[in-house]
């Protein structure tokens, strides 16, 4: 009797590169390792790179657990032009002076933004209202009322200031934003904003340090991937599967 192959299960940490949508890596990791069953644990925009949690055969059970798991972020915000998805994959939509700020006028305005607070949704985004994903509404020039949604920032620290950008480190909570924090400080400061570049460095105690390029996972054996993946009691050890 010859044995189905053994179906690969557990948490596989993949740096994402720029111009991919989560789902694409989803489909080049089916492709690899010929299974369907994989999905992630909380999306990256296109523009963004860095870490995406990836769930492998029966991990994605897990899924819900690790997509409320606190992020940590980098990137940089550029002062004076807005653009209609608030990054810098919009079209920009106004264009104004940057005013002489110092760097302690802009590190005081980010402290504006630690704390709880509620956050109104891009219209460039995924959520669906009324059974329509607000970005084909945003397509269409349709405005739709958004509800605001409950975050948190822990830390939002300036780590480079060269006017008009300003290089930042951010963590917040699930469902954040952060091209909005890049838009609203940017309509605080007077000037407009809109987030330029970002990575996801961390999401609670997995770190990108930990992960591994698709063209690096893609150039390696079945066996040697399956040695990678950190087995679900390990990934979520306080979930009962």
């Amino acid at each position: 009797m010859i044995r189905a192959p053994k179906e690969l299960e557990g948490v596989l940490l993949v740096d994402k590169p720029p111009a991919h949508t989560s789902h694409d890596v989803v489909a080049r990791l089916r492709r690899k390792l010929n299974m369907k069953r994989i999905g992630h644990a909380g999306t990256l925009d296109p523009m963004a790179t860095g870490l995406l949690i990836m769930l492998i055969g029966k991990a994605t059970r897990i899924s819900q657990y690790l997509i409320s798991l606190d992020k940590e972020y980098e990137g940089t915000i550029e002062l004076g032009r807005t653009t209609d998805s608030q990054d810098a994959d919009g079209e920009v939509v106004e264009t104004r002076p940057v005013p002489p700020l110092t760097e302690a006028e802009a590190r005081q305005a980010m402290q504006g933004f630690l704390g709880d607070q509620y956050q109104t949704p891009p219209m460039y985004s995924a959520i669906k209202i009324g059974g329509v994903p607000l970005y084909k509404s945003a397509r269409k020039g349709e405005e739709v009322a958004r509800e605001p949604r409950f975050i948190r920032v822990m830390n939002f620290d300036l780590t480079r200031f060269a006017l008009p950008q300003l290089d930042f480190r951010l963590r917040c909570t699930k469902g954040t934003y952060v091209r909005t924090i890049a838009h609203d400080l940017g309509q605080r400061l007077g000037c407009g904003a809109h987030l330029s570049a970002l990575r996801r460095t961390a999401t609670d105690r997995f770190h990108i340090s930990q992960a591994l390029t698709l063209d690096a996972i893609e150039a390696l054996s079945l066996p040697e991937i399956e040695r990678r993946l950190i087995p679900v009691h390990a990934a979520a050890p306080s979930v009962a599967l």
